[in-house]
This record gives structure tokens, C-alpha cells and sequence, in this order.
């Protein structure tokens, strides 16, 4: 048995301690360093293996307005659903309570029924909020909580219930550009993996927002290497999988495509990352012969999000895979598919 006081992930072992201590897991049945955690968007998962893996750090980019809230808050929803799993969303971008409000819209389809019929959009759920609090100071009958309004109104009960379900596992924080450090969410993250036994997935909302201190960084290429690098060694040293959006740069958000070398900051993002993940609207890259073939068709192309996975440390990279994008309701058809038409960098142009 080896010495308890040699274990750590910064302490040198010999191969037969790394062997006998994932015999002791095994035995104890502990399979989690084999079991990779789906994100529930198919087939994604399993172009990366099953899903995220324990000590990853995974990049997601792509222009603004493509959908990487969306996809990362409902990749951590669909987790946080599987009983005995915890997601910690930080947000640099939202509060809380913007979150809540995106998942209530996205319930309301209740992903991958997508049943729009029923769906609330967030104009929708602020008029019922606002409408039924009037009734209230009228003197009209009705509850005046949040929680009673969402209950009472036939078109967010559902979605209140669905939330119920996993409301307890899924954690959220307002994160300060100015406060919330790579030492912070280290910090947070031991206690969460304390006290979940692991069994957690931290997503950053977005990763040039994280604040640095006490290092300090000469440019924001400097500053950018200093948080991969951090998030990176979060994810290895805890086991955990970590998730991080990333901004891309001028030229990314000019480009016809965008890549992995498009995003913002340094060349670290390429080499720290084990999964990189590049949304592009369907319809910006598409070959010109589908749209010459079938224009009205190409056009509703518009509504689709092709995730390139532009690099896959333990597995195969550039394959496009593609789901639907129904953005008034914060969400995508989970249930996606390889992409089939011919992708090229060139936009459409339509005349």
C-alpha cells in the first residue's frame, strides 16, 4: 500500500502506484476516470469519446449571437439532470437571474420534444411576471411570488416543474471581471468537488473575462495564456471537466469561417486545450452548389449551427456536426447530425 501522503497530483509515483491506486478505485467502484459525462447533444458526444472527460478543459468559440451561452447553459442543464451530477456555470456576461429566465424559455420546449406550440419566449414570460403583479396591486385574486406566478400560469408550470429537477445540482454565480480570479474559481471548485465527490462540470462564460491576480500580464496575449493555463491545470489537478467560452478576435469575427487560430488571445488556447469546438452558422458556410441547387432550402439553413471540432486530443478532429438553433427559446434541438452537404469558407451571397 502506498504512503497516503504521496498521493496528490503534483507528487512524483512510480507506475505501480498510479496502478494500484486505480485498483483501489475500481474496487471501490469508483469507474469515474473511465466513465466520460455526456453533454447530451448527440452526435457530438460521441464523435468526443461519450462526452466530457475528468481533468479536460474544452474550448467553445464561434462569432457573437451563434449560440455559445445557449449551448454551454444547456449542456450544463443536461447534466445537471443526471442524478448525481452537479454543473457550476460561472457567467462574466449574465446574472443569475438572466439564466433562470433562459432556462424557463427553454424548458417551455421542453428539449428534444421542441415543442414551440407551447413555447414562452422572454417577452412572454416578462408580460405574464409583469401582468399577474398588477393584478396584485388591483386587489385581484393571485399570488404575488415568482414562484407562485410561474406555478399558476398554464404556460410556465410545465417549465417550472422541469426545473425542479434538477434545480438543486445546477449552480450558478454572477462572476466580476474585477474579483472573480483564477485563484477564486479554484477555490469554489475544490469545495464543489468536496462536496459532490467529484461529480461536477464547470463552465466559464467566457474565458477573457476571467480575473488575474496576484500575476499580472504585460498584453491580453500574456493575460489569455495565464487563465488557459490556470483553467487547465483546474481541470487536471481537481479531475474535473472544465468548459470555457472563448471571444475570438477581429479578424475571426470578419472571416468567411471561423477557426480555432480565430480566437482571442494567444497560441496557448491551441495548446492547453484537449477539445476545441467551433460553432459557424450553416448557412454562412455553405458550398454555393447547394444554394444554386435549392436556394429555399439554403435559406433555412440559416437556423442551423455547424460545431467543427477543430481539435480532439484523444480522439478524431474536423468533423462537423450540426443542430438546430431555435434561439427565441435559448435552445437546440440536442438530437443533431452529421453534417452532410460540402462546407467551404466562402459566405453566400445572396442576389
Amino acid at each position: 500500500m502506498q504512503d497516503p501522503s504521496f498521493r496528490g497530483p503534483h507528487i512524483p509515483r512510480t507506475l505501480a502506484q498510479v496502478l494500484n491506486e486505480a485498483n483501489e478505485a475500481i474496487v471501490r467502484g469508483d469507474l469515474s476516470s473511465f466513465i466520460p459525462i455526456p453533454t447530451g447533444f448527440d452526435p457530438l458526444d460521441a464523435a468526443i469519446g461519450g462526452g466530457l472527460q475528468r481533468g479536460e478543459l474544452t474550448l467553445l468559440g464561434g462569432a457573437q449571437g451563434i449560440g455559445k451561452t445557449i449551448t454551454a447553459l444547456q449542456m450544463a442543464r443536461n447534466i445537471a439532470k443526471a442524478q448525481g451530477m452537479y454543473a457550476f456555470f460561472l457567467s462574466y456576461e449574465h446574472p443569475e437571474t438572466h439564466l433562470m429566465n433562459r432556462l424557463i424559455c427553454m424548458e417551455s420546449i421542453n428539449p428534444p420534444e421542441m415543442n414551440t406550440s407551447a413555447g414562452v419566449r422572454m417577452k412572454d414570460l416578462q408580460d405574464i411576471i409583469v401582468s399577474r403583479r398588477a393584478k396584485q396591486y388591483l386587489g385581484r385574486p393571485g399570488t404575488g411570488s415568482l414562484r407562485g406566478i410561474l406555478r399558476e400560469d398554464e404556460r410556465t408550470s410545465p417549465a417550472l416543474a422541469r426545473m425542479a429537477e434538477y434545480a438543486d445540482r445546477l449552480i450558478m454565480m454572477k462572476a466580476s471581471p474585477a474579483v472573480t480570479t483564477l485563484n477564486s474559481i479554484r477555490s469554489m471548485t475544490e469545495k464543489l468537488v468536496s462536496a459532490t465527490k467529484g461529480n461536477v462540470v464547470v463552465f466559464i462564460d467566457y474565458l477573457q473575462k476571467v480575473a488575474i491576480y496576484p500575476e499580472t500580464a504585460r498584453d491580453e496575449g500574456d493575460k489569455v495564456t495565464i487563465i488557459v493555463e490556470g483553467l487547465k491545470d483546474i481541470a487536471l489537478s481537481l479531475n474535473v471537466p472544465v468548459m470555457a467560452i472563448v471571444a475570438a478576435d477581429r479578424e475571426g469575427l470578419q472571416s468567411k469561417r471561423m477557426h480555432l487560430f480565430h480566437l482571442r488571445g494567444s497560441s496557448a488556447l491551441d495548446y492547453e486545450c484537449d477539445i476545441a469546438l467551433i460553432m459557424n452558422n450553416k448557412y454562412k458556410i455553405l458550398s454555393k452548389d447547394h444554394v444554386a441547387f435549392n436556394p429555399y432550402q439554403a435559406r433555412q439553413y440559416r437556423e442551423w449551427v455547424v460545431f467543427t471540432i477543430e481539435k480532439n486530443r484523444a480522439g478524431q478532429a474536423f468533423i462537423d456536426v450540426e443542430f438546430h438553433l431555435y434561439a427565441p427559446y435559448f435552445s437546440f434541438n440536442p438530437h443533431g447530425q452529421l453534417v452532410q452537404q460540402q462546407l467551404i469558407d466562402e459566405k453566400i451571397i445572396e442576389t
